[in-house]
Parts: C-alpha cells; sequence; structure tokens
C-alpha cells in the first residue's frame, strides 16, 4: 500500500472504509504508537496510524516518530497525510479552519530522536521544503470544493513545532508571531524531518483549535481545544476523506510513489561515510528502510 493517514488530536480513526488487517510491524526503533489499521477504499488499501497512540496515552515528547515513519515506509506506504490539532497566531486563521504549512520553525529541545542517520552512518539530508507541494495541491482543489460545506482553508504558512506538553507563555506566543509563525503545535517534528529522511512524501493538514494565548487574557486549555475540535470534527473528517479520494485516484502516479524525494537520502548517507567507517548495526538499521541498499 502507498497511501498513509497518521491521526492526531481530533482525528483518532477513519469512519467509512473497510478494515482489512491491524499490523505492528518491528522495526530497529522498536513498535510504532499503535497497530497500523489497514482500510480499503475503492479496491485502494490505506493505513491509518494514531499518533498518540490507541487511547491518546502518549505526550508529544513520547511518541514513537522514528519507528511510527519506519514501519509505514516497511509496510510499502510512500504518501504520508498527517493531521494535527493547531493554535492560530495570525487573526485570519480562526479556530476551526484549516492550513496546509509550508514551512516550519523548530522549537523542540533535541528530547525527541530526529533521525535515521547516526551511529555510524551520516547523511545530510535536505529539509529546505519540509512539505509535499504535489500533496498541498491536492488539499488545496479537495478544500476548494468543500467551501460550501463551510471548509476554510488557508494555503501555505509556517507552522511553529514546540516542544510542549505545556502550552506556550504569552512572551513565546508573540515571539512566534514576529517571527512570522502562522499556527502552533507539538507533532510536525520530527514527523516531517523522518519523512524526508525515509524517503516519503509528507504534508501536514492543520486544523485550528484556538488563538493559542496571544490573542486574548483568556488561557489557552484542553476544554478550549476539544470543544473546536468536536464542533469540526465532521468537516475534518471530510476533508481527509476527500484528499484520500483523490489519492486513491492517483495511487500509482509519480506523486504518490514519492519519486520526487527517490535517491534524496540514499545518496546522502553513501557519500558521507566511508566503508571502513561504517557501524554493522547502523548499516543493518539502513537496511532496514532501503532493502538492498548496501548491494548497490
Amino acid at each position: 500500500m502507498h497511501i498513509a493517514v497518521i491521526g492526531g488530536t481530533g482525528l483518532g480513526k477513519l469512519a467509512g472504509y473497510t478494515p482489512v488487517a491491524a499490523l505492528t510491524p518491528t522495526t530497529p526503533w522498536g513498535a510504532p504508537s499503535s497497530p497500523i489499521l489497514i482500510l480499503e477504499h475503492s479496491g485502494v488499501p490505506i493505513a491509518f496510524l494514531a499518533r498518540h497512540g490507541l487511547h491518546h496515552q502518549l505526550a508529544p515528547h513520547e511518541v514513537p516518530a522514528r519507528a511510527n515513519i519506519a514501519a509505514l515506509r516497511s509496510i510499502g506506504v510512500r504518501t504520508i497525510i498527517a493531521f494535527s490539532a493547531v493554535g492560530s497566531l495570525r487573526e485570519e486563521i480562526k479556530p476551526m479552519d484549516f492550513v496546509i504549512p509550508d514551512q516550519i520553525i523548530d522549537r523542540t529541545k533535541g528530547v525527541r530522536p530526529f533521525t535515521f542517520f547516526e551511529g555510524g552512518v551520516v547523511g545530510h539530508v535536505g529539509f529546505a521544503d519540509p512539505f509535499d507541494a504535489g500533496l498541498a495541491g491536492v488539499v488545496q482543489r479537495c478544500a476548494a470544493s468543500m467551501r460550501g460545506d463551510g471548509v476554510v482553508l488557508h494555503t501555505g504558512g509556517t507552522i511553529v513545532c514546540i516542544e510542549g506538553p505545556q502550552f506556550s507563555t504569552r512572551a513565546e506566543s508573540n515571539m512566534y508571531r514576529a517571527w512570522g509563525g502562522s499556527v502552533i503545535n507539538m507533532s510536525a517534528l520530527p514527523e516531517a524531518k523522518l519523512a524526508r529522511e525515509a524517503e516519503l512524501a509528507y504534508q501536514m493538514i492543520c486544523m485550528a483549535t484556538d488563538y493559542d494565548c496571544w490573542h486574548t487574557t483568556e488561557d489557552v486549555d484542553v476544554a478550549m481545544v476539544m470543544k473546536y475540535m468536536e464542533a469540526n470534527s465532521e468537516n475534518a473528517k471530510h476533508l481527509v476523506g476527500a484528499v484520500l479520494n483523490e489519492l486513491c485516484k492517483q495511487d500509482n502516479s509519480d506523486m504518490v510513489l514519492a519519486k520526487r524525494w527517490e535517491g534524496n537520502a540514499q545518496g546522502a548517507v553513501k557519500f558521507m561515510t566511508k566503508p571502513e567507517g561504517r557501524s554493522p548495526e547502523a548499516m543493518k538499521r539502513i537496511e532496514f528502510l532501503f532493502p538492498g541498499f548496501w548491494e548497490n
């Protein structure tokens, strides 16, 4: 299967699809956050992974992102649509609006493992454009067809990824606005970086649930986030469903197969660490991501 959805807060499952199987691949980086559900839609298999676990028991810094991305790639996934609740840093991005960002600012603190290439194998992968423009275009077209249903989509913008699990201070929130941030969350990284290292096409769909704490004197809390998530859950499901419908039609296209990214990471690894410096353990981990990698 080539298409996967990583569900976050407010999108813990996909309704309307026929369940086929549940897989828990073993990876060199451990087990994924949850069993990977295999769903069938119009004859096309789709993988679904709950980022924070089946019962939302994993805090953002506890999500085993390396295992999640490696497990999805190992079952054939090449395209990931990731969903996330976010706070808005812009007046025009109102609660319940959707955003497809095209940039990221990393404000995590190094607690989260963020690369596959370490411990005896080095690779430097380009990350200038963190998301996939082709997938962003699909989301944009699907959202445009749903305007009559109340779907409001903002195209482009910068997502600020913070460590969490606490929300920002007011000083931080205003600083992120001054930096040009559009929305803020705790889940975009290292997920997007690891997807790039694994040569996967990756696009996040964000849904604003609040104005962070810059907008008023009201503090952000979980009750506020969940209120807007519940109010807009149908639109979120319909938008993700429309995107999957479109991707299923293009299942074997170069975009869905991530041909744009193919070879980028593998080339970076082979050019960096010379054979005499490569760790056997690290080589095995890379072989899991890219079977036959060291034979070429």
